[in-house]
């Protein structure tokens, strides 16, 4: 493999530009440098991730066949304790596609790459990225030089960076769009890769651009910066432009972007972006990871400030010719067609209108129409990457993209081809139906192999897919053309938040057992560009999700008022009479009774800490404390339905006071005597559960106790509906975060409590 490694770095060597090459050069002498301890694991951990390296948990029970590939290098011992460190096992290498934008050659070199160094399977992310599993660090020099040979880079894949650069993969050839937003994807993100003023921020940033203001298309609302196409009559002539938003972002709690220029000069977009560079690298947090979003900025400042901190940055930046010089190439990026546009032929094979019906678009240019090539999970073999090259070669001009949904597009098909183009996709097995349906569900990794992951938000992605397709002609179709979306932990990596129905993974602790759950997010909204939030009614257990999906759809069906839409349809409802259609499939049976519940979806496994001891003054602590949170639980869900009846401060408050009876539901345990007073509670939270880090976990306890010391200290401050939502959504993790350390705290008592 290494003799091989280095012949290929020899013939690719000149093809790489010179910057490039030698970034790659850079960072494989850190490697050398960090094995012989000569570069801090933290600073040398920044370094790997600005180039796409992650390392990945191998504790999902799952073998693959990359691992087994590679056994006599690590062997499976190693890797089913999950290590510590990229150098006891391979790990994940993302790898960045600006707008989503391939071609033939590269799929191809995607494919020997997924051989060589992962398991034979790509993986397509909700940010168009590609990902590879089971890479190990030392092969990812001479990965990321291949990478580099055909116009792939890995740089600034990740870390505290521009992340890759999104755009509506229909982008020229949508019937709705403003203008074509590819070239100004594209000239962004060139232009803010390795930028000076984009290297010194506190955490990411994602850019995204749409074409339109009303479909999903690029997200815009969900991104720190966000781009939509409009245009402006000025002095008699055109004049395009965006409306630009900033302050957006998913993670644990959304934030909506805000409009910080309703008109902003297309060649104002790259000193603009670059200004937003430096203020929030000059003024974002830098310590508290958990608030070092642009969105905590802006929220922090109001837009109007920023935007003056902005707007004078503006002026003190010296001209730079890169502002506008891929202006005057603006069709650099166009498409043109291989072949000529055609009628559809008949007659058409079995399957195929199905396909047809959720898998083809018609372009607004007459003839020809956009293929999606449906990919479950997002996940193609290798082999599949050269069948769809070679599809791409005989049909289209490589015109191919990712898509945020997981999917990936060939562009500009003759109409006439397109049965063609069907039966050559069901030869390699890429033909499924139901892009952009409810079957078509998007999941994060999850527990496979996300160190993050609380839940297997892919295996119960897998099981709803399934069951979904299996009756997908009996649909409806205002059932069908819902979006499912899951996350495997709170971060919203899956975007459960703007899905119609969403879940992110918990868990909660019954009769000594961890049982996998998930929290029900539902009217989130998908389109209007990530137009609003939902919010989390309930947790239930993940054996339980499918007849969840199953009630909500069948109610939805039959209660709908004409074309009501589903966000409408639950606002009209209300969250109690939500929360009640699912009050039955929260309860847990115990492990004798069904013991499935208590592994996940394609986990064989238990999710058992052991049976737990419980001597009679255990019993009552328990009871007490678990009575405590699920009142807190309630009561945060309680701030949900005052927020619906637009009673924003009272929400707040509600919100802000479960969060309190969640602190004080642990204190209770250290501090039996505590009252009611807010103060005390946070006093002796801080000193019991913080300081001691007690409450601290890998999925974000820590950070999540900042939320209570951040309501208490901001007690005074008036509610808005944002605010009010946002205090909800802190609430609801600060109270699982508090099932967690609860949790943690019985199995660290019980080889002592049968005593």
């Amino acid at each position: 493999m290494k003799a091989s490694n280095t012949r290929w770095r020899d013939r690719l060597e000149g093809d790489i530009p010179d910057g490039l090459a030698n970034e790659i050069y850079i960072f494989e002498t850190e490697i050398a440098l960090r094995k012989q301890g000569k570069i801090d694991e933290k600073v040398f951990a920044e370094t790997r991730l600005r180039r796409g390296v992650y390392g990945q948990r191998y504790d999902n029970g799952q073998r693959h066949d990359g691992l087994r590939k590679r056994k006599l290098a690590y062997p499976a011992e190693g890797l089913l304790k999950g290590p510590d460190t990229l150098w006891d096992a391979p790990g994940m290498q993302r790898i960045k596609i600006p707008f989503g934008g391939m071609n033939s050659r590269q799929l191809e070199v995607m494919a020997e790459l997924a051989e060589e160094y992962s398991e034979g399977i790509a993986h397509v992310t909700t940010r168009q990225d590609f990902q590879l599993h089971f890479v190990h660090i030392d092969d990812t020099p001479s990965l990321m030089r291949r990478l580099a040979a055909v116009g792939i880079t890995t740089r600034e894949a990740c870390g505290n960076s521009v992340r890759n650069v999104t755009a509506c993969p229909l982008s020229g050839v949508c019937h709705d769009e403003t203008f074509d937003v590819t070239p100004y994807a594209k000239g962004l993100a060139q232009f803010l890769l390795g930028h000076p003023d984009a290297q010194d921020f506190g955490r990411k940033v994602k850019i995204a651009f749409s074409g339109c203001a009303h479909n999903a298309c690029g997200l815009t609302a969900m991104h720190d910066m966000g781009g939509i196409a409009v245009v402006r009559e000025i002095n008699g002539q055109q004049k395009r432009g965006f409306r630009f938003y900033v302050g957006g972002g998913l993670g644990a709690v959304p934030y909506q972007a805000k409009l910080f220029d309703e008109f902003l000069p297309e060649e104002e977009l790259l000193p603009i972006s670059q200004a937003i560079s430096r203020v929030f690298g000059r003024l974002g947090e830098k310590r508290n990871r958990a608030r070092a979003r642009i969105k905590f900025l802006v929220n922090k400042l109001g837009i109007e400030e920023f935007k003056r901190l902005v707007l004078e940055e503006r002026e003190k930046l010296t001209p730079d010719p890169a502002w506008t010089s891929f202006l005057s190439d603006l069709h650099a990026t166009d498409e043109t067609p291989l072949r000529l546009p055609a009628p559809l032929e008949a007659p058409r094979p079995e399957g195929f209108n199905a396909w047809y019906a959720t898998n083809v678009y018609a372009q607004k240019q007459p003839g020809y129409v956009v293929v999606t090539v449906t990919l479950p999970l997002g996940d193609i073999t290798a082999d599949q990457l050269r069948g769809l090259a070679d599809i791409a070669r005989r049909f289209v001009r490589d015109t191919i993209r990712t898509t945020v949904e997981q999917n990936m597009v060939l562009r500009w098909v003759s109409e006439g081809d397109v049965g063609a183009v069907y039966d050559a996709l069901k030869t390699i097995g890429l033909a499924q139906p139901g892009a952009g349906t409810i079957v078509d569900v998007t999941a994060c990794p999850g527990t496979d192999t996300c160190k993050l992951g609380i839940a297997s938000s892919r295996g119960l992605a897998g099981e709803l897919r399934t069951r979904l397709a299996e009756k997908s002609v009996r649909l409806d179709a205002t059932i069908r053309n819902l979006r499912i979306k899951i996350s495997g932990c709170f971060n919203s990596c899956g975007q459960h938040h703007v899905a119609d129905i969403g879940f992110y993974g918990v868990s909660r602790h019954v009769g000594g057992y961890t049982v996998p759950h998930f929290q029900v997010i539902l009217g989130g909204q998908w389109t209007e560009n990530a137009g609003a939030y939902g919010l989390a009614v309930g947790a239930v257990p993940s054996k339980r999700i499918p007849e969840v999906v199953d009630r909500v759809t069948s109610r939805y069906l039959t209660e709908r008022a004409g074309t009501e839409s589903f966000q409408d349809f639950i606002k009209r409802i209300g969250k109690q009479s939500v929360k009640e259609m699912f009050d039955d499939l929260a309860q847990v049976p115990s492990y004798e009774t069904d013991a499935s519940f208590y592994s996940d979806w394609s986990d064989p496994r238990e999710f058992t800490t052991g049976d737990m001891g419980t001597g009679e003054c255990a019993g009552e602590v328990v009871t007490q404390v678990e009575f405590a949170l699920a009142a807190a639980e309630r009561e945060a869900f309680e701030a949900q339905v005052l927020l619906d009846r637009h009673e924003a401060q009272t929400a707040g408050e509600r919100a802000t006071a479960a969060m309190l009876r969640a602190a004080q539901a642990l204190v209770r345990i250290r501090v039996p005597e505590i009252g009611n007073e807010s103060a005390r509670i946070v006093t002796e939270f801080r000193a019991h559960f913080y300081d001691t880090q007690l409450f601290f976990d890998p999925f974000g306890g820590g950070r999540f106790a900042q939320y209570l010391f951040l309501a208490f200290e901001h007690a005074q401050a008036p509610f808005t509906p944002e605010s009010a939502h946002h205090r909800i959504e802190e609430a609801q993790l600060f109270i699982e975060a508090s099932y967690a350390c609860y949790a943690r705290m019985q199995t660290a008592a019980a080889p002592a409590a049968g005593g």
